[in-house]
């Protein structure tokens, strides 16, 4: 019972505060008659949001980077192809092989790591960790993890291969921009 005595009370002070005869924005000297104009002072004044906005920015619909346009996940890939995958988590930046070792030394094998910092081609784009597995017998193997020589040469290779890629993808993209809204058809 005290309940329902509370909300009809709540109910009855809403209704009456809001019923003061004067609405916000009311006043139509004040409010362009252009819709686009007033969608443009509603944005200015921040009291409007645009879904182009909310789902990425850039005016475009979304952000979607497929592992199919990144160059570095790319170049990574082709450059590793060799060995088996353990693990390859493209939101997560993470690609880890499986051991691998070749036919002339079997008691050795090796596994790299490769972690995505940025998807920028650069220097610094990548964390590659190397890591050793030697074996006596099935039982006593050392895993180590090294640097040197071979992580300077995948990070060269990774590099170079990822700034042909991401070359080729700026020519495909390319469109002139024209003043008149269209773009220019290129010919391949």
């Amino acid at each position: 019972m005290k309940l329902r005595s509370l909300i009809i009370l709540l109910f009855f002070s809403l209704f009456t505060y809001s019923c003061n005869g004067k609405l916000p924005g009311a006043d139509a000297r004040k409010v362009p008659y252009d819709p686009k104009e007033r969608v443009k002072k509603n944005l200015e004044e921040g009291k409007g949001f645009r879904l182009d906005n909310a789902f990425g920015g850039n005016g475009k619909a979304g952000n979607f980077e497929f592992a199919s346009s990144n160059p570095l996940w790319r170049a990574s890939l082709d450059t590793i192809d060799f060995m088996p995958l353990q693990s390859a988590n493209y939101s997560g930046g993470l690609l880890i092989t499986d051991w691998y070792s070749d036919n002339q030394n079997s008691k050795e094998s090796i596994k790299i790591t490769i972690r995505f910092l940025t998807n920028e081609v650069r220097s610094d784009a990548l964390d590659i960790k190397i890591f050793y597995k030697k074996c006596e017998n099935l039982n006593t193997c050392i895993v180590s993890e090294q640097g040197g020589n071979l992580r300077a040469e995948l990070t060269k290779e990774i590099l170079k291969k990822a700034a042909i890629y991401k070359e080729q993808i700026a020519d495909k993209s390319f469109k002139p921009y024209n003043a008149t809204g269209s773009m220019d058809n290129r010919t391949e």
